[in-house]
């Protein structure tokens, strides 16, 4: 006997249809003669479509300018004819309060629904009666369940113990009876709880600084390597400070923590320890970049960016092979001829 395959799409909201002007979130999938047909994300990629007159206030030079295929972008709902399926849309209509607010709700609601599908794949579900009994009740009760899910975290059973479900069981007396249960199973409330707790705990914010630093005097090395241990001093423990040399004279300096604002005044303090400590020795540092939260990718691509890059070498690691490209702009036009004290 062939077991049914649980459906793992559905829309992320109960209402089928988005409401007229409400801004949506659209992916554009392909450019007709008359317009561009988009799918709308956030209720289960049905079709709708963007007139050319609906692409721009001012006159259109070139479409491909204003909308490409593939693109992912808010637009504003025009009209809903529910009978057909039809659904017109504006990209000219929206404004920009509502473009920020349609990011962050669609932001909010992808990740609700990324791990409602996991769970229902996991547990092999149907999604859409996932959201019947849990997802979307949440949604009514707390605004948005992104909100109901930050609590989950902390407090999990004073949001989901609420929510019920209705089953029908036949009685002794052979009677059909309506009994009253949880919405969900223990193993799938675990299930639910374990994947909020994993994507939604907060994560260390990488913060960075980029800095040149030089000193010209002699033992320049040394004061700098001086003011590089000044720097990361002025960290702590929740707060710890790197700093690495990228290449001559560019450093870098980095902390994490779950504050971003404590993050980038402790990183703040850090240049203002070592530009104190090498100023004393007649150096000079110049902030390139100020601190500034950035993702492990941006950091990566930075650090590729950087000119000449070498291994990366922190106040502890100085070696004397690096002693010469720690003086920074050195003349060395005596020992480009091979003349060495």
């Amino acid at each position: 006997m062939a077991m049914n395959t649980p459906n793992f799409e559905c829309r992320m909201y109960e209402a089928k249809y988005p409401e007229v002007d409400m801004a949506v979130m659209i992916q554009v999938k392909n450019i007709a003669d008359m317009g561009a047909y988009v799918s709308l994300l956030e209720y289960n990629s049905i079709e709708g479509m963007i007139l050319f007159s609906e692409l721009s206030r001012r006159r259109i030079r070139s479409v491909s300018s204003l909308i490409k295929v593939g693109r992912i972008e808010p637009v504003m709902v025009l009209r809903v004819d529910k009978e057909k399926g039809y659904i017109d849309l504006s990209k000219r209509r929206v404004s920009d309060d509502e473009i920020n607010t349609c990011e962050e709700r669609y932001n909010k609601s992808k990740l609700v629904h990324s791990i409602m599908r996991h769970v229902a794949e996991t547990m092999q579900l149907d999604l859409e009666d996932l959201y019947i009994h849990v997802g979307w009740p949440l949604y009514r009760k707390y605004g948005h369940a992104f909100e109901a899910f930050k609590l989950i975290v902390t407090d999990p059973d004073s949001v989901l113990n609420s929510f019920t479900r209705e089953i029908k069981e036949v009685g002794p007396d052979g009677q059909e009876v309506t009994k009253v249960v949880p919405a969900m199973s223990k193993e799938v409330k675990e299930s639910l709880i374990k994947n909020i707790r994993r994507r939604m705990t907060a994560q260390p914010l990488k913060i960075r600084a980029d800095i040149e630093m030089k000193c010209f005097q002699f033992d320049g090395v040394l004061h700098i390597k001086e003011a590089m241990r000044k720097a990361e001093v002025a960290g702590n423990n929740d707060c710890p400070v790197k700093i690495k040399l990228v290449a001559p004279p560019l450093y870098v300096l980095t902390t994490q923590t779950l504050d971003k604002e404590q993050g980038i005044y402790v990183l703040n303090n850090a240049i203002k320890a070592c530009t104190e400590s090498i100023e004393s020795q007649k150096g000079k540092l110049t902030v390139k970049e100020a601190p500034r939260s950035v993702s492990e990718r941006e950091d990566k691509l930075l650090l590729e960016n950087m000119p000449n890059p070498i291994d990366e070498v922190n106040g502890d690691e100085y070696s004397e092979e690096e002693e010469d490209t720690g003086m920074g702009e050195i003349d060395l036009e005596n020992t480009a001829t091979g003349i060495t004290d």
